[in-house]
């Protein structure tokens, strides 16, 4: 007779953005929880991808936070004791939500920071959006040195990776990303490559990449695994 597994305590995530990043989260959550001998407790809250684009371009930050807010109040509704959000660029707005959630946010950012630290990183590269890129990951990397390309470079990288988020990504788009990746490590000094896009965490991994980088997705996972299983 088998045991029922101890759940872990319930997590309100707000996914859709896109779902290849929903999928990831979900997958890696669910395989946190069973190498522990837990059990998963989640709910997931679509958020239409275009009217966060919306947002972000139009710089409503108060609104976003308002349209995210409004989802984890109805995941706490339903039982979530601390929410997150399953992409990079969707953080533009978490110091607005955070004022706002009725749950504690587990933030992206402050993961990805303490992360950086912790590595003693001085000198980084991003991939993700030009929203990302140019705020150097929503003002979390303030005092680290943070390559800036040009706005060339950084629209084709915006390019690259909504290839990915829409789901035509190919391994020739993962190839001339990988080459601007390495260039911030070769030729700018990169110390290590910040994959701040989720869409991009089934790409490149620690033994594929052939560059130093921190998977921010990864991160931010494994930070949601220690709050739900503590």
């Amino acid at each position: 007779m088998s045991v029922a597994r101890k759940p872990g305590r319930c997590l309100g995530l707000v996914g859709g953005l896109g779902p290849g990043a929903t999928v990831h989260y979900y997958q890696e959550l669910v395989a946190a929880h069973e190498r522990q001998g837990r059990s998963l407790r989640i709910l997931i809250a679509h958020a239409d991808i275009e009217r966060v684009y919306a947002a972000v371009n139009a710089k409503d930050f108060d609104g976003l936070a308002r349209y995210f807010a409004g989802m984890i109040a109805d995941m706490a509704a339903g039982g979530a004791e601390f929410a997150a959000i399953v992409a990079a660029t969707a953080h533009i707005c978490a110091r607005e939500l955070t004022a706002l959630s009725r749950l504690p946010l587990i933030n992206m950012l402050t993961e990805v920071r303490q992360a950086v630290d912790a590595q003693g990183l001085r000198r980084v590269g991003l991939l993700g959006t030009r929203f990302t890129i140019e705020s150097r990951m929503f003002g979390c990397l303030e005092g680290i040195e943070t390559i800036m390309p040009d706005g060339a470079r950084i629209e084709r990288i915006h390019e690259l990776y909504k290839e990915f988020v829409d789901g035509r990504g190919s391994d020739a788009k993962a190839d001339e990303l990988r080459k601007i990746a390495q260039e911030f490590v070769s030729r700018e000094g990169a110390q290590s490559v910040l994959i701040a896009g989720t869409d991009l965490s089934d790409v490149f991994t620690d033994s594929n990449a052939g560059f130093p980088m921190i998977d921010c997705a990864n991160v931010h996972i494994d930070a949601i695994v220690r709050r739900l299983l503590d």
